[in-house]
């Protein structure tokens, strides 16, 4: 049965996925029971994916990247090297928490830097930016660009991943590509 995506002979992808066209799954890395993960996505070197994942449609997926169960990704997100979700607020080694795991959704479009940390049940918005090494504690809103440990907000970015500046209307036009993007009761949307 011809597969239509790529799977590097060191990876491993369990019964029960769904993985789309276009997708390349490279070095040591696991694709564990019932993932779907969307089309034209890419999966690095030594990345785990745990049961359930969703990921969308061109999702990038940098080295050494643990998805755990109950984190949903929806289309072009990029999660950088070595970042790491979580599912369980209250970790013990002794106590089985399976029947807990939180949620989180990582929107469309959104951008998660080099060793992040996504503390589970925080929602990240559609294009939000959270920086290298940045801990995420609370929900993020879309477009927000937050930093730090515990992230902090500290502006807004556009589609295109430049850093937004909104004049004294609440306006701000991305350098580069052009786009328009309006600042209202703390809440930022494209025009």
């Amino acid at each position: 049965m011809q597969q239509d995506f790529f799977s590097h002979e060191t990876a491993i992808v369990d019964e029960g996925c769904k993985i789309g066209k276009g997708t390349k799954i490279w070095h040591f890395s696991h694709v564990m029971p019932n993932c779907t993960i969307g089309e034209n996505c890419n999966i690095g070197q030594n990345v785990v994916i745990s049961p359930e994942v969703i990921l969308g449609n061109n999702v990038k997926v940098q080295n050494n990247v643990s998805i755990y169960t109950g984190v949903e990704c929806e289309d072009d997100v990029f999660l950088g090297p070595s970042m790491v979700f979580t599912n369980v607020t209250n970790p013990r080694s002794a106590v089985n928490r399976r029947g807990q795991y939180a949620k989180t959704v990582v929107k469309k479009g959104a951008s998660i830097g080099a060793n992040a940390t996504i503390v589970c049940g925080h929602d990240i918005g559609e294009f939000a930016f959270i920086g290298a090494g940045a801990v995420v504690t609370k929900h993020i809103p879309a477009y927000a660009l937050v930093v730090g440990n515990p992230a902090k907000q500290i502006g807004w970015m556009s589609e295109y991943g430049h850093r937004l500046s909104f004049d004294k209307n609440g306006i701000a036009v991305c350098e580069e590509s052009k786009e328009q993007y309006e600042l209202k009761n703390g809440a930022v949307r494209k025009l």
